[in-house]
């Protein structure tokens, strides 16, 4: 091998590991600028979430095609956040956005900690909607959502459901609007028992005086009980804060 041959091997390693080293740097870069952009996209998600739940999702829709920025603002303006445990009593010290609602799930109910929003009136401090993530299980993954009362904490204001591997077109359908209208107005109290909304076996029927049962999806029973299980569960969860806060107030 001749001394050129020897210093162009060198030279084209010397390149290969500066080009690894270049292009490492920028894939770390691009990875952690990702990161970022993809939490801040979850946060404003969080958010939408929970001012649909309490506001109507056609007009948070509208909002965000027109300007986030009006959304994230009227989240700032009107949204309070704090955490309570089993018995309703808040905890020091948390927030609501630090709380894995999903690991929580894992925990025995009692051990849990629950995230609670609050949405005031326009120009005002008084509380409006109460807004209660959930989670649960559907036919063949999980199932989570918020669910908005009104300051009665009894009538439903609206609900928020997603899900991460339901059927399209059966259980999938809990995304879907005209799926969720159906909760609205709804009670989840009859008289001083708390038995939350169910959803009904089957799709079709009137259920506009009934205020705690809603129509069922064809063809995705199991996802729909899986919705009834987590309603009821949750807001079982939640009653010992609702005793509190009618208590106090």
């Amino acid at each position: 091998m001749s001394q050129f041959d020897k210093n162009s091997g060198g030279y084209i390693f010397g390149y290969a590991v500066l080009l690894t080293i270049i292009l490492g740097s920028v894939l770390a870069f691009t990875s952690e600028s990702l990161k970022e952009k993809q939490a801040a996209e979850r946060e404003f998600e969080r958010k939408k979430f929970i001012l649909a739940a309490a506001l109507g999702r056609a007009n948070v829709d509208a909002m965000v095609a027109e300007n986030r920025q009006d959304v994230e603002a009227l989240y700032d303006n009107r949204v309070k956040n704090f955490v309570v445990n089993a018995n309703g009593e808040k905890q020091e010290g948390m927030t609501a956005k630090s709380v894995n609602v999903s690991k929580e799930f894992k925990k025995p109910a009692e051990e849990r900690v629950l995230p609670v929003y609050t949405v005031s009136k326009e120009n005002s401090e008084e509380v409006e909607y109460f807004v209660l993530p959930v989670y649960g299980n559907g036919l063949w993954d999980n199932i989570w959502g918020y669910v908005s009362l009104q300051s009665d904490l009894n009538t439903v204001q609206g609900v928020i459901f997603d899900h991460k591997g339901e059927t399209p077109g059966l259980g999938a359908r809990i995304t879907e609007a005209e799926v969720q209208n159906r909760y609205e107005g709804k009670k989840i109290y009859e008289g001083d028992d708390l038995v939350s909304v169910q959803m009904q076996k089957g799709e079709g029927a009137d259920y506009s005086s009934a205020p705690h049962k809603v129509n069922g999806m064809t063809g995705a029973t199991i996802t729909g009980n899986g919705l009834n299980d987590m309603m009821l569960d949750y807001m079982k969860l939640y009653e010992s804060y609702f005793k509190n806060f009618k208590q106090n107030n």
